[in-house]
């Protein structure tokens, strides 16, 4: 190529060009000297294993032979001498093997990244950056294609590859938009489905393969290639449920959430995944029948290992091709929205994994993740920890919460780790981790980081929910982000759950000593806006099915744990229950097996069944059980103290005080018959549930309609006497 420049031309060939169409594509060049010397254009095109390639000129069909460099190597030039403008052309490619094909030359269009989004992204403001960078199919100056864009500033070279050149890195090298980081190119005739990954040559001279981290769809694992996806398409059904949430006050409304693992819900009679289609029937059916108003899924996000249940994420942009395609996914949101179903995703935004493929060490360099393991890496779970400090980082993660809830109409997201993120020490041994720059343990970016997607997502969202899986006394959690707080809209409340398994774990003789379990709960429950959970985490790993963590025989496990969920249900704090514990599950949850859905053919697991359902129907129907949850005039206790039975009764109460509950439960096997407990006024007072009751395979200790004399007790002017069931609960509502 005696009109290239040899430098740039060299840096092509040896596969470290940040810039390679300063030489590929079409130029200006002069010919001749002196008075002769005049301007024209030149094509050149560098094509590995090309044995012919002809240029063409789209409006005329004028062709122009391109002559293979006397060097080899693939290099061609065509000098067009009558030519002084640039026009639109062709490229008939002939190859070694006999193949040949027609395109568009990818060197001869303009970027498709502007200077002004390559300044918002490295100033982190980029929050829509999924919309540039990633694998685009568009159309440019009349030629179908794919944009591709992803950010590696260390990188000496990077390329884009996949099934349309060969993995051949040489072919299509891409170019760096400034010093943003960003490198772009344009690539005729690759289109939606095309598999593709990132060639990345390393500022050590290594050279490797990397996944789109913005990719909108994946290879299915254990495959890892990035799949080219323009995500358009789906004609969305639900515009009346998007519309209503925008209305809506999550805080005041009903929330019970059934937390799903889509690998294992249910499987074929072979053992395979089911399809998202699927799941969403079977899950659907389910919801609704039990009285959910939320699912909420395990990550969702694309992983190659089963057996991190989603949590190690390497496609942060991917809806898991698992159980199909991106516009399934939508369907399965779709549907549940149709069907007045609220969908929440589990979100992880802490840690990334360190596959050789994902997001560790990208370009070469710590560019996601610290350089120093102390700050860039969680060990116990083997996992990068993300540079929050990063603006680039930052715009990576608040754009992908925005893609999710905008992208799958999610309604909201619950983020994983948040203790880990908020704490430079957490499960950090001494000399395991820095401390910031004021010599505390406070991760200082993570905060920031953490008000700035709430921020974000409030901003864009109206009726969403941000929920935080925070295990510590951090304040202000759920306070929002102009008080100093971090912005969320609730917190799971981990204190409560681990008190109250313990508590039910205990043989109920000792339930008496250990009574604070069960009642100190409240002395913090409106310091935030809390949703109370029994999670995956709960039945996994040793813990036990909630049926094997209480003492007793067949019938006292069963009527424990309806006792217990009466009494969660009526404690502040909206609910979450993992799938299985509304039907008795008898083992552990494991990843790789479908739930035992035949326990529903046994007496006790489909009485049990019906129990949850009407417990969780009364709750969704009954305002006192959830419009109040994070005031203190929404509860009163009746009687906290009588620990020497192990029971204890309450008061929950609507926004207009009228409508009232009062719980009475019992965590002893033992009848209390006339137990008096001090009501708010006098009357009838009507049964609304016994967890007791014959038809849910108790032993029928039950009251019907109760009446409230006057005869003060527990400081009320009225109290009536009621039958306590063993191991059981009680709801009243007054007629």
């Amino acid at each position: 190529m005696p009109t290239a420049d040899a430098v740039k031309l060299s840096e092509i060939l040896k596969g470290v060009s940040r810039d390679p169409f300063a030489v590929l594509g079409m130029h200006h060049v002069t010919e001749g000297t002196g008075k002769a010397k005049k301007k024209c254009v030149a094509i050149r095109a560098y094509l590995p294993r090309a044995e012919a390639v002809t240029a063409k000129d789209a409006q005329t069909g004028e062709t122009f032979g391109l002559s293979p460099d006397q060097g080899g190597e693939g290099l061609f030039e065509a000098v067009i001498k009558d030519r002084k403008e640039f026009f639109r052309y062709t490229l008939e490619i002939t190859f070694d093997d006999g193949g040949s094909f027609t395109t568009a030359d990818p060197y001869c269009f303009k970027p498709t990244v502007s200077e002004h989004d390559a300044y918002l992204f490295n100033e982190g403001r980029l929050h829509g950056l999924y919309g540039t960078l990633g694998a685009h199919p568009t159309e440019l100056e009349g030629f179908r294609g794919t944009r591709f864009c992803v950010w590696a500033p260390n990188a000496k070279r990077v390329s884009v590859v996949g099934d349309f050149n060969g993995w051949d890195g040489r072919r299509h090298q891409m170019r760096m938009i400034g010093l943003s980081g960003l490198w772009e190119i344009f690539v005729p005739l690759v289109g939606e489905g095309d598999r593709y990954k990132y060639e990345i040559h390393s500022f050590v001279d290594t050279v490797y393969l990397k996944s789109d981290p913005v990719a909108f769809q994946a290879e299915r694992p254990p495959r890892t290639a990035s799949v080219v996806c323009g995500l358009g398409g789906y004609e969305w059904g639900d515009g009346d449920w998007m519309e209503r949430r925008e209305g809506q006050r999550p805080h005041k409304g009903p929330m019970s959430i059934y937390e799903v693992h889509l690998g294992s819900w249910a499987r074929t009679p072979e053992g395979g995944y089911l399809s998202y289609a699927d799941l969403a029937s079977g899950i659907l059916r389910h919801v609704l029948d039990m009285g959910y108003t939320h699912i909420e899924l395990m990550p969702v996000c694309e992983h190659p290992f089963d057996g991190s249940w989603g949590y190690q994420v390497t496609g942060f942009f991917a809806a898991t091709s698992r159980y199909g395609t991106p516009w399934d996914f939508m369907a399965f949101v779709d549907g549940f929205h149709r069907a007045g179903i609220g969908v929440i995703l589990d979100w992880v935004p802490a840690h990334f994994p360190k596959d050789a493929a994902g997001l560790a060490r990208f370009d070469g360099t710590a560019l996601y993740e610290h350089h120093d393991w102390r700050l860039g890496e969680h060990r116990q779970w083997g996992t990068h920890v993300f540079n929050f400090g990063r603006r680039e980082v930052r715009d990576f993660l608040v754009s992908n919460a925005l893609f999710w809830l905008e992208a799958y109409h999610l309604d909201g997201l619950r983020v994983d780790a948040v203790s880990t993120m908020l704490y430079l020490d957490h499960q950090k041994r001494p000399g395991e981790w820095l401390p910031n720059k004021w010599g505390g343990k406070e991760n200082l970016d993570a905060i920031e980081f953490l008000r700035e997607l709430n921020v974000a997502v409030f901003g864009r969202f109206k009726g969403v929910i941000m929920a935080a899986e925070e295990s510590t006394a951090w304040g202000g959690v759920t306070r929002p982000t102009y008080l100093g707080g971090l912005g969320f809209s609730f917190k799971w409340n981990m204190g409560w759950m681990n008190d109250f398994l313990k508590y039910l774990a205990l043989d109920p003789i000792h339930r008496k000593y250990n009574h604070n379990l069960v009642t100190f709960s409240i002395m913090y429950a409106m310091d935030e806006n809390f949703i109370l959970v029994l999670s995956h985490d709960e039945v996994v790993h040793g813990k036990r099915s909630m049926l094997e963590k209480v003492r007793g025989d067949y019938w006292q496990r069963f009527a424990t744990v309806r006792a217990a969920y009466a009494f969660m249900f009526g404690h502040p704090g909206k609910k979450l229950l993992f799938m299985g514990n509304d039907i008795g599950h008898f083992i552990e949850w494991n990843y790789a097996e479908s739930l035992d859905w035949h326990l529903l053919g046994y007496e006790m697991h489909g009485k049990f069944a019906g129990y949850m359902r009407e417990l969780l129907h009364m709750y969704k129907d009954s305002r006192p059980m959830y419009e109040m949850d994070g005031s203190y005039e929404g509860f009163e206790w009746i009687d906290c103290n009588n620990a020497d039975d192990s029971v204890v009764s309450f008061m929950r109460m609507a926004e207009d005080r009228g409508d009232l509950l009062v719980f009475i439960c019992n965590f002893t096997p033992v009848v209390h018959r006339g137990y008096r407990v001090g009501l708010p006024r006098g009357g009838r007072y009507v049964e609304a549930l016994n967890s007791d009751d014959a038809r849910f395979g108790g032993s029928g200790v039950t009251n019907g309609d109760v009446w409230a004399e006057g005869w003060g007790i527990h400081g009320r002017a009225h109290s009536a006497a009621i039958d306590v069931p063993p191991l059981g609960a009680v709801i009243l509502r007054p007629a």
